[in-house]
């Protein structure tokens, strides 16, 4: 069966996004929240429930007496999305449920090729991995990529792909993947998706408003939500807090870690082959952190004066240990930028490391297509 295109209506949306965001509730919480009659309620739910969208979980006796209470949810049955993410040296492929579950999370090593090569072997993962998850049949949100750069054009077709991909910069790369794969496509840039994951899979889109999630890739970039949207700017460039750091000099990203470790003659080649090379080599990266620390510590600060974020997250395809070491020396620098916070009622928080590690960018961009489903204007 092929499902056609999705088309909610603004309450449909609402009352989607209120699930979303604050967990499965009962029709009458829901009538409630939205100031919506029982009936229009009613209406509502039955039509997303025969669509597939939401399902009941089983009924809970409330104290005292009455009837239970059916709370509806997300349901996880209601479809999937695929998403892409290019590392220096590894591919990861996320298909994500409708509910924002994890249906598979692959990993594999690939070679530097143009965007039809990758596109063409996108399309036979992504067939492959339908089939092995029984997913034929199911409706089919769409594809996300996720891209190391920020955009050349306002319509995200063409992109500042970093050099380790060549071929890349300034492709039409929408057309490219839309031509082979015969898909709906989305394209974002890697650490907005990488906020979009956090979002929905880190816990904030219960906790906070606004969140700040900066992404050591390929580069050094930073992706924000606020209220459900994700912060894009005038022609897609938010967050690029890489031209804080040039090129020709040394940066807090992985490619510089990697680069870094090689002058000092570690045989390490990329991301596939990092934690058996790097024995030996502490000292090297004990350094490589105190620097990136320093270097970071600015774009905080930044992040804190603009934005006055619920959360700010690390996000890296790096070891976790390594990662864990940054984020401790980050803290025991914040007395700079926590003084100014301690009078207020939020008080100062800790700067978190996302426990999505390296797939990030590629959850986040499965779920491009399911967040755009039901995204606000």
């Amino acid at each position: 069966m092929r499902y056609p295109p999705l088309r909610l209506l603004d309450e449909e949306k609402r009352l989607l996004w209120q699930l979303r965001t604050r967990g499965p509730q009962s029709r009458s919480a829901l009538a409630d929240t939205l100031q919506i009659s029982n009936s229009g309620i009613s209406k509502l739910t039955k039509a997303l429930m025969g669509q597939g969208l939401i399902d009941e979980l089983p009924a809970e006796t409330l104290a005292g007496r009455g009837r239970p209470s059916v709370p509806l949810r997300i349901s996880p049955a209601g479809g999937y999305a695929v998403g892409v993410a290019i590392y220096a040296g590894l591919l990861e492929i996320a298909l994500v449920d409708y509910a924002g579950g994890v249906i598979s999370l692959t990993s594999e090593t690939i070679e530097p090729v143009d965007p039809q090569r990758f596109a063409r072997h996108v399309d036979r993962r992504i067939q492959e991995l339908a089939i092995e998850h029984r997913l034929l049949g199911s409706r089919f949100y769409g594809v996300g990529f996720s891209v190391p750069g920020p955009a050349l054009s306002r319509d995200g077709n063409r992109w500042h792909v970093v050099r380790n991909l060549p071929g890349w910069k300034d492709t039409p790369l929408r057309d490219v993947f839309a031509d082979t794969l015969r898909l709906p496509i989305w394209i974002e840039n890697d650490a907005t998706a990488a906020a979009l994951a956090e979002y929905y899979l880190g816990g904030l889109i219960r906790r906070c408003t606004t969140a700040v999630v900066i992404l050591l890739g390929h580069g050094v970039g930073a992706g924000i939500v606020h209220e459900g949207r994700l912060m894009r700017g005038e022609s897609g460039g938010s967050g690029e807090i890489g031209m804080f750091y040039p090129g020709n000099r040394p940066r807090p990203t992985t490619l510089d870690l990697i680069a870094t470790l090689q002058a000092a003659g570690c045989t390490v080649e990329s991301l596939a082959n990092f934690a058996e090379a790097i024995a030996g080599y502490e000292p090297v990266i004990e350094d490589w952190m105190e620097r990136a620390a320093d270097q970071l510590l600015q774009s905080i600060n930044s992040a804190l004066a603009w934005f006055d974020p619920g959360a700010i997250r690390l996000m890296s395809p790096l070891p976790a240990a390594i990662m864990h070491g940054l984020a401790d020396r980050l803290n025991r620098r914040a007395i700079t930028w926590g003084a100014h916070v301690a009078d207020s009622e939020k008080g100062r928080y800790d700067i978190e490391i996302s426990k999505l590690g390296g797939a990030g960018s590629a959850l986040g961009a499965a779920l491009l297509p399911i967040h755009a489903s039901i995204a606000r204007a």
